[in-house]
C-alpha cells in the first residue's frame, strides 16, 4: 500500500449508494470496480429550465466541485464539449448537454471562488472557456500525481492506486456527439467524477507529507491564470508526414490541400481526418498529380472517392502549381529560440557544454525528488537559459531569466543553485 493509499484509508470516503464503503475492501487488495454512481444516474440537463435548477443547486452546495467534460474528437470538427459533468456536496451529481444549454456561464459564476477539481485540467479547459465556465481556483488530479511521483497518472489508475477502486474505462474514446447519449455511456461520464474530491483530498494530504503542496498550489494558480493559447501559425506545417516534404511547390500544395480539408471539415462538422487523411495529403504533394485520373491512383483517394471530390482535391493541387514562386511557402517556419540541441556542438561548443552540465544536474535532483524533470522545469527553459545565458552569470540574473521564461517561484529557488553551476562553469 502507498503512503497516499495509507492517507486515503485515514478519510472517510464518501461512497454511500452505487459506491462500496471502505468495510467492504477486500483482504485481498485487489480494486473494487466502481459499477454505479451512488445517487444512480441523473438525467441529462439540456433545457433552460433544468440549468436554473442546476445552477440553484449548486452554488448552494458545500466544498470543491468537481468537474469534467467530454469531446468528440476523431468524429467532430473542433474540440468543443458535448458533456459536462459535475459533482459537489449537497448537490450531487449533474450531466449538462452543452447543445441543448450552449451557455453555462450563469454556472460558471455560480462557481466563482469555488475550487474545481480536474483531471489533466489543460485538456478540458478550453472546451469549458467556450461555454463560459471559467475556474479562478482548481485542483489537477493528474498534475498533482505528478508532482507526488506516480508513475501511472491517468484518472483511472490514479483512483485504483490511491482509492481501490476501479473505473470502468471503455468509453473515453466515443462520439459523444451522439444523441441520444447511450445509458452505459452517461453512467460512464458520471462515474469519472464521482471520487474526484475524495481523490483530491487524499493527494493533497500526499503532497503535504512530501512538502510539495506549496509547490502544486503555485502549479494550480499557474494554470487557472493562464490565458487562452494563441492560434498556432502556420497549423498546416503540422501534417503528419510533413518530414517527407522537401520542395517548396511540393509544401504548397501541402498548405493547399490542409486548407481545403479544413474548410470543408468545418462546413460538414466533421473531424479533418474524416475528410482526408494526412497521408493522402503527402501523397498528393510528393506526385504532384497531373489529372484527377492520376490523382485516384494514389494511396487515400481510392474506388470510394466520387468523381467530385477528386476534382475538388486536384483542383487543390492545380491551384497550388499554379501559384508563382514569390507565393511559395518557405522551406521551414522562423524558429524563435534556439537552435535543436544536436546542432549545438557545431554552432557553439561551449553552450553545448552548458546544456550537458545543466541537464544531468536537473534530472539528478528531480529523480532524487521523485517527480518528472519536465515538472520540475521544462526542457526549453533549460535550453534558453544555457543557449543564452545573463550576463553576469549571478543567482540573481539566473532567477530572473527563470521567472521571464514563466518558471514558477518553487521551481527557480530550486533549478537556480544547478543552471548558475553550469553556466560558470562552462562560461
Amino acid at each position: 500500500m502507498t503512503d497516499a493509499q495509507d492517507t486515503a484509508s485515514d478519510t472517510a470516503l464518501r461512497t454511500t449508494g452505487g459506491a462500496p464503503s471502505d468495510d467492504d475492501v477486500p483482504a485481498n487488495g485487489l480494486p473494487i470496480p466502481l459499477l454505479e454512481p451512488r445517487e444512480g444516474i441523473p438525467p441529462v440537463v439540456a433545457t433552460d429550465e433544468a440549468l436554473a435548477e442546476v445552477v440553484a443547486a449548486f452554488a448552494a452546495g458545500r466544498g470543491p466541485v468537481a468537474v469534467d467534460a467530454e469531446r468528440a474528437s476523431g468524429y467532430r470538427y473542433g474540440q468543443r464539449a458535448y458533456l459536462v459533468q459535475l459533482r459537489r456536496e449537497g448537490a450531487g451529481t449533474a450531466l449538462i448537454d452543452p447543445v441543448g444549454c450552449p451557455d453555462l456561464s450563469a454556472l460558471g459564476e455560480a462557481l466563482t471562488g469555488t475550487e474545481w477539481i480536474l483531471h489533466a485540467a489543460t485538456q478540458d479547459l478550453p472546451c469549458l472557456r467556450d461555454i463560459g465556465m471559467v475556474p479562478t481556483r482548481l485542483f489537477d488530479t493528474e498534475l498533482a500525481g505528478r508532482l507526488a511521483g506516480f508513475p501511472r497518472v491517468g484518472l483511472g489508475a490514479m483512483v485504483e492506486s490511491v482509492l481501490g477502486y476501479a473505473l470502468e474505462k471503455g468509453h473515453s474514446a466515443v462520439d459523444w456527439s451522439t444523441r441520444p447519449l447511450p445509458e452505459p455511456w452517461l453512467r460512464y461520464a458520471a462515474l469519472d467524477v464521482e471520487l474526484l474530491v475524495d481523490l483530491r483530498d487524499a493527494l493533497e494530504k500526499e503532497l503535504d507529507r512530501q512538502g510539495k503542496l506549496g509547490w502544486a498550489l503555485e502549479e494550480f494558480d499557474a494554470i487557472s491564470s493562464a490565458p487562452p493559447a494563441p492560434p498556432r501559425k502556420d497549423p498546416w506545417r503540422r501534417t503528419s508526414g510533413m518530414h517527407k516534404v522537401r520542395r517548396r511547390r511540393q509544401m504548397a500544395v501541402v498548405r493547399e490541400l490542409w486548407t481545403t480539408r479544413d474548410r470543408v471539415a468545418q462546413r460538414r462538422d466533421v473531424s479533418p481526418g474524416k475528410v482526408l487523411s494526412d497521408s493522402a495529403i503527402v501523397e498528393a504533394a510528393l506526385a504532384l498529380p497531373p489529372n484527377a485520373g492520376a490523382l485516384s491512383a494514389l494511396p487515400g483517394y481510392g474506388q470510394r472517392m466520387g468523381k467530385r471530390q477528386l476534382e475538388q482535391w486536384q483542383a487543390a493541387v492545380d491551384r497550388a502549381k499554379a501559384l508563382p514562386e514569390a507565393e511559395l511557402p518557405q522551406p521551414g517556419q522562423p524558429v524563435a529560440g534556439p537552435p535543436p540541441p544536436r546542432a549545438w556542438a557545431d554552432k557553439d561548443p561551449a553552450a553545448a557544454a552548458r546544456l550537458s552540465a545543466a541537464r544531468a544536474a536537473v534530472s539528478t535532483l528531480a529523480e532524487e525528488l521523485n517527480l518528472p524533470q519536465e515538472n520540475l522545469i521544462t526542457p526549453d527553459t533549460v535550453r534558453r537559459v544555457c543557449w543564452e545565458p545573463p550576463a553576469p552569470v549571478t543567482p540573481e540574473t539566473v532567477a530572473a531569466a527563470l521567472i521571464g521564461h514563466g518558471a514558477r517561484p518553487w521551481q527557480v529557488g530550486l533549478v537556480t543553485p544547478l543552471l548558475v553551476a553550469a553556466l560558470t562553469a562552462h562560461a
